[in-house]
């Protein structure tokens, strides 16, 4: 699979059975940035919250797309239609050998299985588009995202890159039930 930055793979709108998955834009940073305030969000991955400029550049950046033509960027801030909270978002990198996974859902909207249903309807579009392969990249520690990545039907594997473990799963084989 060889991404094509001019397909609607990585900028097409997708809807789940409680979310639309909306292309990041910089419009998105003031309440993307509301979310995802909590410092436990970076428990894992380091850093700090964004501020409302720092996220609306970052914002800029990623719905600007991969300066590298051999990958595109898909990254979506995911809207609750219930009440319209923008909760978090998902994201992608892909390549000619597959494509990486991450979601942050803000912490007043986890536990509800936002984050596995966001990821799961981004691995279906990726896979109906042809991408083979899926990864995430996940800290050992990290149980919540652990249980997301298992019940995309990704495992684990023995490689680990920056003190996370690789998870990968081939989306050519048959994915768990929803």
């Amino acid at each position: 699979m060889h991404p094509d930055p001019t397909s609607d793979l990585t900028t097409a709108e997708l809807r789940s059975e409680r979310l639309d998955l909306l292309p990041i834009a910089p419009g998105h940073a003031e309440e993307l940035a509301a979310a995802l305030a909590d410092p436990a969000l970076h428990a894992f991955t380091g850093g700090r919250p964004a501020t409302v400029e720092e996220q609306r550049a970052r914002c800029g950046r990623l719905a600007a797309g991969s300066p590298d033509p051999a990958e595109a960027w898909g990254n979506w801030v995911l809207r609750l239609r219930a009440d319209g909270a923008l909760t978090g978002y998902v994201q992608t990198t892909v390549r000619p050998d597959g494509a990486e996974l991450a979601w942050v859902v803000g912490t007043p909207w986890q536990g509800r299985g936002l984050a596995t249903e966001a990821a799961r309807t981004l691995l279906a579009h990726l896979a109906a588009a042809g991408v083979t392969t899926a990864v995430a990249h996940i800290h050992p520690d990290h149980h919540a995202s652990a249980a997301v990545a298992r019940a995309l039907g990704l495992r684990p594997t023995a490689h680990t890159e920056d003190g996370e473990t690789r998870w990968q799963s081939d989306l050519t084989r048959p994915r768990p039930a929803t």
